[in-house]
């Protein structure tokens, strides 16, 4: 896979390493390739968002808007009234904020089939800081009726989900990331959109996360295990449509559930699972992510470390609602 190496954000030592937007770039160089129909937009961030891989190879189905987001949506919202399946890139700050108006409008009310696939998204944007670290987007593109969203976990995942998106009929947001991730799934992993997938079963605690967060609630089951709690792992990485039914055929088989994203646990996982659980099956809830604040600037691994988004702060957060 592209971009491997071991240890890094999300990791400990000797976890292999992959790049989700390397994944995402690749992916769309070979979708260009098998479909004629697709074309590509970026806001002057290519070699950011990695989309400068299908530039080089489609120059003809390529187009830099420039530093104008808003501009770009439309223009993808109109190119998709033709026939064609665009997708476009930018930071998930820009693609979620800066444009969200035409977002709405534009491909959420008319419902285009626009694909948005934003890197950079959460906390692991690192030094760029508070105002490049988009940890709302989550919150805001589960609000707009119709939109897909997506939030992969890994560079395996990131690629399926991509050719799912590209398969689906109607709009997309995908959520990557600045960082690499851990890898976490096997080679037959087999992605479906609106499908949450148990990767570790337990009897006691129910781990629910997506995007690094998966990680996250995998290292906090080890944690636990050694004292004797046994935690399942349920990786979410569609936020919508949510598989509701897995989620609360598992929470009435647990005494607890705890989410982890990185993301405002406001409007995000935590609270899509809060709202379920409230109609569905009441019971001890956690909710560990970023509570109520700004990022800022500073490493990825000490971000985390510094807003709780860590294994430790997890199984605590288990120990806590049990």
């Amino acid at each position: 896979m592209a971009g491997m190496e071991t240890a890094g954000v999300g990791g400990k030592a000797g976890t292999v390493m992959d790049s989700l937007r390397d994944a995402y770039g690749d992916t769309l160089v070979e979708l260009g390739k098998e479909g004629a129909n697709l074309i590509v937009f970026d806001a002057d961030l290519a070699g950011s968002t990695r989309t400068g891989r299908f530039a080089k190879a489609f120059p003809e189905r390529f187009f830099n808007m420039g530093a104008a987001e808003q501009g770009m949506v439309a223009a993808a919202a109109g190119a998709a009234t033709t026939g064609v399946v665009p997708f476009l890139s930018t930071f998930a700050m820009f693609a979620t904020g800066r444009a969200y108006e035409m977002v709405r409008q534009a491909v959420g009310l008319g419902h285009q089939n626009v694909k948005i696939v934003a890197t950079h998204a959460g906390l692991t944007v690192g030094e760029d800081g508070a105002t490049h670290q988009c940890l709302e987007d989550l919150a805001l593109m589960t609000m707009i009726p119709g939109m897909t969203v997506l939030a992969p976990a890994d560079a395996l995942e990131t690629r399926q989900a991509v050719r799912a998106a590209y398969a689906h009929q109607g709009p997309v947001y995908i959520r990557l990331t600045r960082d690499k991730f851990p890898r976490i799934h096997a080679e037959d992993y087999q992605f479906q959109i609106g499908k949450a997938v148990v990767l570790r079963s337990g009897t006691d605690v129910l781990l629910v996360g997506c995007g690094l967060g998966t990680s996250i609630c995998l290292e906090a089951a080890e944690l636990l295990a050694a004292e004797g709690i046994q935690a399942t792992v349920l990786h979410t990485p569609t936020l919508k449509p949510f598989d509701q039914d897995t989620l609360l055929a598992l929470a009435k088989t647990h005494r607890a559930v705890v989410t982890c994203e990185e993301h405002q646990i406001h409007g995000g996982l935590g609270g899509i699972v809060a709202e379920l659980l409230s109609e569905g099956h009441p019971m001890p809830l956690r909710r560990v992510g970023v509570q109520d604040r700004f990022g800022q600037s500073g490493k990825p691994e000490l971000l985390l470390e510094a807003y709780g988004l860590t294994p430790q702060a997890v199984a605590a957060a288990a120990k806590s609602a049990l």
